[in-house]
């Protein structure tokens, strides 16, 4: 998952709204969103290579995210799978603070990372390079593979459009309307993340279109303040992969 715009706790109906793009190799196998068959309160897309996810929510009233946190110089190939953070959050019963406080003192064991976790209570966020627990305030917030809300143009741009959007009278197409654009960033406003400046351009894109990578899959989730989960993905035609969209809604326990 690469980018992420949300609102928590500061619209009159929802206490969260989200709306995600998950970017990845098309050749990366990927299960579309479903309940689990071995976690059966879980929902959410599955990586087939390592078993975990980049986005999860539960019946019980449990949520998480992980981007990569992009540092090309730092990849360990025998890290552990990123992808078992949200798991892990989801099927356990710690709070975000809690789960976060245990995450830091293991954190070193992956490569480079950003996590959300909520239990609709309390929402926060850590990463393994600022190493420190962020208890998040009612608001809007942007996450790609920096820090929360540090203003990349794509993050700027999707915190900007989904404003807008959740200011008015919105639905969960008009959300995915929003996280399809495909704009490139002008040279002067590029990160310096240490990928070639071409590559650069691309991944600037909310919605990345590269020969062999990009953006999989779209995802919006909105959980309103009686606990009624809806949640929508949206997949794309890359690689040998299929488009669809997947609906799911239900009450949190």
């Amino acid at each position: 998952m690469c980018l992420i715009a949300f609102a928590w706790d500061m619209h009159p109906k929802y206490k969260l709204i989200l709306a995600a793009n998950r970017d990845e190799f098309y050749h990366r196998p990927t299960a579309k969103a479903a309940f689990w068959g071995d976690h059966p309160d879980l929902l959410g897309g599955r990586d087939l290579h390592a078993g975990g996810t980049w986005m999860t929510i539960s019946k019980n009233g449990r949520f998480a995210a992980v981007t990569n946190y992009r540092d090309l110089s730092n990849i360990r190939e025998n890290a552990a799978s990123r992808g078992e953070i949200p798991t892990n959050f989801v099927n356990g019963t710690q709070s975000p603070t809690e789960f976060i406080q245990a995450l830091h003192e293991d954190s070193e064991k992956y490569n480079g990372f950003n996590v959300l976790v909520s239990d609709f209570k309390e929402t926060a966020h850590y990463s393994n390079y600022e190493r420190k627990l962020n208890v998040l305030k009612p608001g809007i917030y942007g996450l790609s593979n920096a820090l929360l809300d540090t203003p990349w143009p794509k993050v700027e741009l999707a915190k900007d459009n989904f404003e807008k959007a959740i200011n008015n009278s919105f639905n969960h197409q008009e959300l995915l309307e929003v996280m399809m654009n495909d704009r490139i960033a002008p040279d002067e406003q590029l990160p310096d993340t240490g990928v070639p400046k071409d590559m650069e351009r691309q991944l600037s894109a909310m919605c990345i279109r590269m020969e062999n990578y990009g953006t999989c899959c779209s995802t919006i989730i909105t959980v309103d303040r009686d606990g009624v989960v809806n949640f929508t993905e949206k997949s794309y035609p890359v690689g040998d992969r299929t488009e669809s969209t997947e609906h799911f809604s239900f009450q949190i326990k």
